[in-house]
């Protein structure tokens, strides 16, 4: 079967730097517990229990999530770099359909258990591939075609009890609709961010994201936000504290080893959610979560090995996308 061609405008060689500090076990560590870190982020979301607006807990998420960001690459010298951009539409772009992703995602979480909304969340990478084809005119011939089907199948397991009236109410169909709107906002996420990375610093994309999330959220406060009492208050902060220094893990992980070894361990988010749903919210997966995750995941794994194959390094563009669907 006739190979595929790497996109050479959207894959980014990691820099000289990158490879002097070459760590793959640091960079796994370094990884897993960032997808650990965003985890607990997102129990503390569903800990509201949908007592806040969605605006109101972005904005924490964003603006609280920036300062530890902005507080390490000002220890790195690069604050003003890292403001600094030629495309401020193109950031603008990024920031409305990241926001909507993650607006989507907190309302799927606030009705959904955990492993449920993580499992068909999983969905993102595939879709990625198909909108690459599509909007990207990027060619995608059959190895992950395939993928994509398989894992399609996998997320109609997963969304089988809530299509099929066995759901248990109303609510979770409807958060099981929104999780999976969110994946398709997630991949459109990640194209932009791909258009983005053949001219802008991680730093500024991660930067210019959480600016203007913070900004368009705050615009949503004349609609309903509450005042929280001090418990509420910090967990708000925590949410947004924990955000950002799960990215800066994120983007750590892989300044110290490739794409390929690093993007599957994302997929521990999985083990995380079944323990801390469990363990916190008393949520145990279904044979369909677990079965249609278990499919999802090995396409995804696929598809990251295969576009290592072809020389398509994403790095970049996943240390800007958070698994909070930032």
């Amino acid at each position: 079967m006739a190979s595929e061609r790497a996109d050479k405008t959207t894959g980014t060689a990691p820099a000289a730097a990158d490879f002097n500090a070459y760590n793959p076990r640091l960079g796994i560590a370094l990884k897993v517990v960032s997808a650990l870190v965003f985890t607990g982020m997102i129990a503390m979301v569903k800990l509201l229990d949908g007592a806040y607006p969605v605006g109101e807990v972005i904005f924490a998420r964003s603006f609280f999530g920036m300062l530890p960001v902005l507080l390490v690459i000002a220890w790195q010298g690069q604050l003003s770099e890292a403001f600094s951009t030629k495309r401020p539409w193109g950031h603008i772009s990024r920031a409305i359909v990241g926001g909507t992703a993650m607006s989507l995602w907190f309302a799927a979480i606030a009705r959904l258990p955990l492993p449920d909304a993580t499992a068909i969340s999983f969905s993102a990478p595939l879709v990625t591939v198909a909108l690459a084809a599509i909007i990207l005119r990027e060619k995608v011939r059959a190895y992950r075609w395939s993928a994509v089907v398989v894992g399609f199948l996998g997320i109609l397991i997963i969304l089988s009890p809530h299509l099929s009236g066995v759901a248990p109410t109303e609510e979770a169909s409807l958060g099981a609709m929104l999780a999976f709107a969110s994946a398709i906002f997630m991949a459109l996420a990640m194209i932009t961010v791909r258009r983005l990375t053949g001219t802008e610093r991680t730093s500024t994309i991660v930067v210019w994201f959480a600016a203007v999330t913070s900004v368009f959220a705050l615009m949503s406060a004349p609609f309903g936000w509450v005042m929280p009492d001090l418990n509420d208050a910090i967990i708000l902060v925590a949410i947004g504290l924990s955000g950002g220094i799960g990215q800066i893990l994120l983007t750590q992980s892989y300044r110290y080893a490739d794409a390929s070894t690093i993007a599957p361990f994302e997929y521990t988010t999985m083990l995380w959610t079944v323990l801390v749903g469990w363990i916190v919210f008393a949520e145990i997966p279904t044979l369909e979560v677990v079965g249609g995750a278990a499919i999802v995941i090995g396409a995804g794994v696929f598809v990251i090995f295969r576009e290592h194959q072809l020389g398509l390094d994403r790095s970049r563009e996943r240390s800007t996308v958070t698994p909070s669907k930032a």
